[in-house]
């Protein structure tokens, strides 16, 4: 039951979340439910809104036989168990290039004796702005500082770590908070420490995306978005670990890649030394932002 209550808890988040984006951007989400074998979802999708390119809510609540691959490379001894798992997603990438995407995930699993919650929130932006990742860093560490603060330093150093593009030798944002495997203190405080992330969203995403999308901006800029977003698509294909658990437990296609950004470019990056875009990459090595 008490996995359950999770779950009426990510329903009501994706609810609330959808609410405050859409009146942001003044357009409204349309909505999708979907049942397969594994269990049931519904998803929240804004496309081409004016202030939002794309913007995706999605939860789901899903059962099986085995665990999929994705979720036992962490912990082996779970391998071939029946599970159960519930959770909310949320992707937004904005139009303007001076905004950054966000992404907000959190989740309960459970299998065999074990229970656990993941998820986190993360920043990418396309232009730094030094005083956004101060305000989206102090968001994450006073959520999590109420429970104990060393939540905040250990999540982040896990959100720098994954979030992490290999085969580029850089971070694919800002970071934030990222856990998983999480159920310290037992299943109660590990649920209250996810829904303090999951609360603490709209607070650390919305006023930013507030301030920055009324910058005026060109196609140089439209062009530079586009590429860094393939960076983005290059981790969620190559790297996460949701993508890959949901599309190889079977899950609905289109509601896994919600997460894709509308459009990317790939080419070499040609930005002249000193310009703002030639800055970026070491803006997003990690440091000490809260």
């Amino acid at each position: 039951m008490d996995t359950e209550n999770a779950g009426a808890y990510f329903a009501a988040l994706q609810n609330k979340l959808g609410a405050a984006l859409a009146e942001i951007d003044g357009g409204a989400f349309s909505e999708e439910t979907w049942e397969s074998k594994l269990g049931a979802g519904r998803g929240l999708r804004l496309e081409d809104g004016a202030v939002f390119e794309r913007a995706g809510i999605n939860f789901s609540a899903v059962s099986g036989d085995r665990l999929p691959p994705a979720a036992t490379a962490r912990r082996p001894e779970l391998a071939g168990k029946q599970y159960r798992a519930s959770g909310v997603s949320l992707v937004a990438h904005p139009r303007n290039p001076y905004c950054p995407a966000a992404h907000l995930n959190v989740r309960v699993f459970a299998a065999g004796d074990s229970r656990w919650f993941g998820g986190g929130m993360d920043l990418t932006p396309c232009y730094g702005f030094a005083e956004d990742c101060r305000h989206f860093h102090a968001a994450c560490k006073n959520a999590l500082d109420k429970f104990d603060p060393a939540l905040y330093p250990k999540f982040k150093k896990q959100c720098d770590e994954y979030f992490f593009i290999k085969h580029r030798g850089e971070t694919r944002g800002i970071g934030g908070v990222f856990f998983d495997d999480f159920n310290e203190g037992g299943f109660s405080r590990a649920f209250a420490v996810a829904r303090a992330v999951g609360d603490a969203f709209a607070g650390a995403y919305l006023p930013l995306v507030q301030k920055r999308t009324d910058t005026p901006f060109g196609e140089k800029e439209i062009l530079w978005q586009q590429l860094r977003r393939g960076r983005y698509a290059e981790f969620n294909l190559i790297y996460d670990r949701g993508t890959l658990f949901g599309l190889q437990s079977g899950a609905r296609a289109e509601s896994v890649l919600m997460s894709m950004p509308p459009s990317v470019r790939w080419r070499a990056e040609t930005a002249p030394p000193g310009a703002e875009e030639a800055k970026l990459k070491d803006f997003l090595r990690p440091r000490e932002w809260a």
